[in-house]
């Protein structure tokens, strides 16, 4: 047996409402001996006791207004371990109006899991979630076609989603790997085979997720540090925050953007332990020589001496927008990306698209429109630091802010 790392692998479940994602998580809990059996049958009992059925959802579906309501609210991250590797599942909610919070947990994620129920098929939720698979860069999920016990498990009840999601995926330019065929609430197909689909040879759901290749980390590209925050610790300044790309060490001479200053590396802490180099993906705290008072909260620290990203005023990037009332061109809204902040305005919706239909509306557009997703160039009122979404994931993320409440979630595309 292949023994597990502790690293989570991040991987965000989405589909439409009522296809099963938290039935299927907690079958995946379950099935993988991460739920004690105490637990279980505690929930048994508590199912028993309201008179109700067993329901695998009720194991991740915790919140009371979320079994009231029969769906899931918010994301949420929930931690299994198959035999090679550990899991962080983001479960993300289903609803068109929680689409918000779906582009915040697929942003996290380094692999996706699509749900298709097996009776209803490809809906418009399925069409605008695959989407935004793909415009947030996750461009070769897992399908599965859950509740296969619906339609007693017929081969061609499957295959006929297999065609229809496949000419969704060939219009987004995703991977289309064969969907695989499940039925969450009896296990089948889930984490072993099931003799009631032989007709299906490929993999359970399971192998699928230990087959999905973790994204390289940018331990060797040039160092990106977004500044969180600046501590006074004793009599000195300590520059916190996570490495987004490279690695940083004791003596490295610094480079901060969007200004010209420098500093040099003096000391480094992590939680109160000393350290003397960090890389992408760690949280470090850091003291330097120069002007510490010259480096503030949203600014990029870099190597002096290796590229980096020009600031800029002008963003283009691609997003979607997610208020009720339209984006209009020229309207005043907050920029966000990494720790930077700007007021900034949409000068130019270059084209709009609907996310369900996949069809394009409008070049040159006066606005966008719940949902849709746009090209866009974006105006900021001071410099930012942003690099290409396949670059840099974390400077080529961004939201959008009307008086303070996120409208829209993109990708800068240059």
């Amino acid at each position: 047996m292949t023994t597990t790392t502790g690293e989570f692998f991040k991987v965000v479940i989405v589909g439409h409402v009522d296809h099963g994602k938290s039935t299927l998580i907690g079958r995946l809990l379950s099935d993988t001996g991460t739920i004690p059996p105490d637990k279980l049958e505690t929930i048994r009992q508590a199912c028993a006791d309201a008179g109700q059925p067993f329901e695998y959802a009720y194991i991740t579906d915790q919140i009371r207004e979320e079994r009231l309501q029969g769906i899931t609210l918010d994301t949420t991250q929930i931690f299994f371990r198959s035999a090679r590797r550990d899991y962080a599942i983001i479960d993300a909610p289903g609803h068109r109006e929680f689409l918000k919070h779906m582009i915040t947990g697929a942003s996290q994620a380094e692999g996706a899991m699509l749900v298709i129920d097996a009776l209803e098929g490809v809906r418009e939720q399925t069409r605008r979630h695959a989407c935004l698979l793909a415009f947030l860069g996750l461009r070769a999920p897992v399908v599965v076609v859950n509740k296969m016990d619906l339609v007693d498990f017929r081969e061609d009840a499957y295959t006929a989603i297999d065609r229809e999601i496949a000419d969704v995926f060939r219009a987004l330019e995703l991977a289309a790997a064969p969907p695989i065929p499940i039925a969450a609430a009896t296990g089948e197909n889930v984490a072993a085979p099931s003799d009631r689909l032989r007709w299906y040879a490929g993999p359970t759901l399971l192998d699928a997720l230990d087959r999905l290749p973790k994204p390289a980390p940018l331990t060797d590209a040039p160092l990106r540090l977004p500044v969180q925050d600046v501590y006074r610790v004793g009599g000195a300044r300590m520059i916190v925050g996570q490495l987004a790309a490279g690695r940083v060490a004791d003596g490295d001479r610094l480079r901060l953007l969007p200004d010209a200053g420098e500093v040099t590396v003096a000391g480094m802490h992590e939680f109160g332990r000393e350290r003397h180099a960090a890389e992408c993906g760690e949280n470090v705290g850091l003291t330097v020589d120069g002007d510490p008072d010259a480096v503030r909260r949203g600014q990029v620290l870099v190597a002096r001496d290796a590229p980096a990203p020009a600031a800029t005023r002008e963003v283009r990037g691609a997003l979607c927008w997610l208020a009720g009332a339209p984006l209009e061109r020229g309207e005043p809204l907050t920029f966000r990306c990494a720790t930077q902040e700007a007021p900034c305005r949409v000068t130019h919706i270059r084209q709009r698209m609907d996310s369900a239909s996949l069809l394009f509306c409008e070049a040159d557009a006066p606005r966008l429109y719940e949902t849709e997703i746009g090209q866009v160039v974006i105006a900021t009122e001071r410099p930012v630091i942003v690099e290409s979404f396949a670059r840099t994931p974390a400077l080529g993320r961004f939201v959008l802010e009307r008086q303070g409440a996120i409208v829209a979630g993109g990708v800068v595309l240059c």
